[in-house]
């Protein structure tokens, strides 16, 4: 049998592990491919205590960015309710949906803060009234605010 080689990855490989991973490779496939284009690099001392420091600053801005969702989310709930004005017809059914776009222009006008509309998820809307609706803030950090639905 072959003897296997450990390298530690440069980039994503979708058949071997992500960044900074360290992996064991067959030895061709590691001289041929991963280190002469720059994929991996050989394990060495010097090398883990790169993969080290790279892991921890990246733990940190993983941290800072759920510290600053979990801020968001206090704001969402300081404000309260978010209030979407449509246009009607008789038994007060909307003309149209509520749409997450709806939602996201709704929270940037009182926040001031850009909400991708992909994060947010609208029940069916077709009447005025009042609901819940999901915000998705951070992959850990979910929001649920009051929005209502209002006529012009």
């Amino acid at each position: 049998m072959a003897k296997r080689v450990q390298v530690v990855l440069n980039e994503d490989i979708l058949s071997l592990g992500k960044d900074g991973d360290l992996v064991e490779v067959a030895p061709g496939y590691a001289r041929n491919f991963l280190l002469p284009f720059g994929k991996a690099l050989p394990v060495t001392p010097a090398v883990m205590k790169q993969v080290a420091h790279r892991r921890a600053k990246q733990l940190q801005q993983q941290a800072a960015l759920k510290q600053e969702a979990l801020d968001f989310q206090t704001a969402l709930k300081t404000i309260g309710r978010f209030t979407v004005k449509k246009q009607i017809g008789e038994d007060d059914v909307l003309f149209g949906t509520v749409t997450n776009g709806d939602v996201a222009e709704a929270i940037q006008e009182a926040t001031k803060k850009e909400i991708d509309r992909r994060d947010i998820t609208v029940p069916d809307i077709h009447r005025i009234g009042k609901y819940q609706v999901q915000v998705k803030l951070h992959t850990e950090v979910t929001a649920e605010i009051n929005l209502e639905v209002v006529s012009y």
